[in-house]
């Protein structure tokens, strides 16, 4: 059984510097990094932590906020700010920080004034391959007269100054550079030359996804997510679950993050990335790791193989890397097989069972012995997945059954007359072995829950609805117009705004919490993948537009909830990389419509109100594929073409087979 201490953390935020807290008042972080050195810009406009600060970090080692190297335990990261003449810095309130939308690669632009001043500060990673950060400094003197500055700025102890003469009107650049010493595991400091952009960094980002929606805020989230999940890896696919918060790592959260990484075209990473999770977080017979570590039975997270299996048939269509399927061949056999153990099989239904949920609430949490949605839909999936690699290497016999063991999966998750896991409200999350729905939980008197958790209440605490029940529709399990998508996205609509008024899903009913209630963005995409795919496109602008409401939108650097947090005992709330990769899933698969199959590429895209052209260039087994999709008024019916073959085309998708070159496609798709 799990143990209680493995929830507990020591970090509490009450004690230091203010900085050591994750979450300050609307505060926005900007990750920038390139596997050898990584960073934050921290941007806190309202007067709680440093306004504008540098947050450093060795990509390959998990911590805490407080364990940056340029935290001081007296000062924070103040040291980090910029300092003119000894009273001119950037104050709160008096920062504009953002993206830079005119540059070909990730970059962060802070502008603030004081005094006679102007001052413009752009931070950036010139280098994949090198472990520095370019901070580039351009100072305008708006002023009558020239100026003698002093300009000044550091890391904990380590300071650096130059002077300077800016005369009247005129702009002085400067260049610091960060380099990371990763022998001595610290940041050097100092003024350098302009250093010229390597051809290979630019070519790098060139070489990546790139989508035009047309759409600032589109554009926004597609960017700095496909900026920053590969950010915070190392180059050897070390990351965070959720950055200084849990510092550890999940099968289950870790592929959906390589997903994401192959949507946004960082197809080298994600493959690091699996081939991780393949080698060290499988088990020799087929376990997945959860947490960073392997679980009894009960506890065993039963999604996770076909997780890994769908992401796995997703990167290997659209790399065309099928040897990364004869390298693991043996261990991709027992991922695929491994839920059918005697240990997880309730004989009446096929099904899988035992006594962890998908959030990870267990026995002691009041988690009965029982049949989990999820750890049925991901295994269905898996098993399909694999029987298309499979097939891609001629292992036609195992394909066979394996689409076979998924197609029973499937009836039974959706017909079995005893233990199918719908009902009157669509799907359901959980059958007890008995057949009974488990709809509410009991936490044991050794739970451990701090007082405050709305499971600690006495109170009823229910299972249905959880936004886990989205993840079918989104996935295409079940089609958007059946009557089971209906009335589940119905029953899930509970969960929008339940005891809070800033919006947003929570993952379950909040009464059922052991830890924070409150929004979760990740969740809160799972039902906007599928309201996406289901044709309700005013819930997917809500859901977009509460997400451009909350600390941490400018960046799109969302926590992993919004809501109390009772820090210690929990962990402080992080910044979650699987919120970026469902971001780019909803982007790129279901908006673009960009959904490869095992013998062709279907383009089925969704332009929603306010997105009439989409233009995506994408990398693709060694080319690229070009869309260009257009919707107007005009446009009574659909049409498509292309500079390949058509093997299918209707009013809503294009079928086009894999060539071995560029793929243009155009389309006019009919008004909405």
């Amino acid at each position: 059984m799990i143990d209680v201490k493995e929830h507990i953390y020591d970090d509490d935020p009450a004690q230091g510097h203010v900085d050591v807290r994750t979450r300050l008042k609307d505060v926005d972080y900007f990750y920038i990094g390139n596997g050898h050195i990584q960073a934050a810009i921290q941007h806190a406009p309202s007067g709680e932590g440093t306004p504008l600060a540098l947050v450093f970090m060795d990509p390959a080692v998990l911590g805490k906020k407080r364990d940056s190297f340029s935290f001081d335990p007296d000062t924070g990261f103040e040291k980090t700010m910029l300092s003119i003449s000894g009273d001119i810095e950037a104050l709160p309130g008096n920062v504009h920080t953002i993206w830079l939308t005119d540059s070909s690669f990730p970059a962060v632009k802070a502008e603030w004034m004081a005094k006679e001043l102007k001052i413009v500060e752009i931070f950036h990673c010139p280098d994949q391959n090198e472990p520095y950060l370019l901070r580039k400094v351009e100072i305008t003197n708006t002023s009558d007269d020239p100026l003698k500055l002093v300009v000044k700025t550091g890391l904990r102890n380590h300071e650096i100054e130059k002077n300077i003469n800016v005369a009247a009107g005129q702009v002085r650049t400067l260049y610091i550079r960060y380099s990371f010493e990763p022998d001595d595991k610290s940041i050097e400091i100092e003024f350098a030359k302009d250093l010229p952009l390597p051809a290979t960094a630019r070519q790098y980002w060139e070489q990546t996804s790139n989508i035009d929606f047309h759409h600032p805020l589109m554009n926004r989230y597609f960017n700095a997510c496909s900026y920053q999940l590969p950010a915070v890896m190392s180059r050897s696919a070390i990351v965070d679950a959720s950055i200084w918060q849990y510092n550890r790592e999940w099968v289950r959260d870790h592929s959906f993050m390589a997903l994401g990484l192959v949507y946004g075209g960082h197809h080298e990473m994600a493959g690091i990335l699996i081939n991780r999770l393949l080698k060290e977080f499988v088990s020799p017979d087929g376990d997945t790791y959860d947490s960073s570590e392997k679980r009894d039975p009960e506890d065993v997270e039963l999604d996770q193989n076909g997780t890994l299996l769908y992401v796995l048939k997703n990167y290997v269509l659209w790399t065309g890397d099928t040897g990364i399927l004869k390298k693991h061949w043996k261990k991709i056999l027992k991922i695929a097989d491994y839920p059918f153990k005697k240990i997880f099989r309730h004989g009446e239904s096929g099904m899988f069972y035992n006594s962890r949920e998908y959030w990870e609430r267990h026995k002691i949490y009041g988690v009965e012995p029982g049949i989990e949605l999820p750890y049925q839909i991901f295994p269905a999936v898996g098993l399909s997945a694999a029987a298309i690699m499979a097939r891609l290497i001629s292992k036609n016999d195992v394909a066979k059954r394996w689409d076979s063991a998924a197609a029973h999966l499937k009836e039974a998750i959706l017909n079995h007359p005893e233990f199918s896991l719908v009902d009157d409200r669509g799907f359901i999350k959980r059958r007890g072995l008995d057949g009974n729905v488990q709809e509410t939980i009991t936490p044991s008197a050794s739970s451990g829950l701090p007082d405050g958790v709305p499971l600690a209440a006495d109170i009823e605490h229910l299972l249905n609805p959880d936004t886990c029940a989205a993840q079918p529709i989104a996935l295409g399990f079940v089609p958007p117009d059946s009557d089971i998508a209906s009335k589940t996205l119905t029953h899930l609509e509970l969960l929008w705004n339940q005891g809070w008024d800033y919006g947003g899903y929570g993952r379950y009913n909040m009464n059922s919490e052991p830890d924070s209630h409150g929004a979760w963005p990740f969740p809160s995409l799972f039902m906007a993948r599928a309201y996406l795919e289901t044709g309700d496109y005013d819930k997917v602008w809500r859901i977009l537009d509460w997400l451009n409401s909350i600390s941490g939108a400018e960046s799109c650097s969302w926590f992993e909830m919004y809501g109390p947090r009772i820090s210690p005992p929990y962990a402080q709330v992080g910044i979650t990389p699987w919120t970026w990769a469902e971001m780019l899933t909803l982007l790129t698969h279901h908006l673009c419509g960009i959904q490869l199959e095992e013998d062709f590429i279907r383009i089925r895209p969704r332009l929603i109100p306010g997105v009439d052209n989409i233009e995506g260039s994408f990398p693709l087994r060694g080319h690229r594929l070009h869309i260009d999709v257009k919707s107007g008024s005009g446009m009574e019916k659909t049409s498509f073409k292309s500079n390949v073959d058509i093997i299918k085309h209707d009013d809503l998708e294009l079928h086009i087979p894999y060539a071995d070159m560029d793929i243009y496609v155009e389309g006019g798709m009919a008004s909405h």
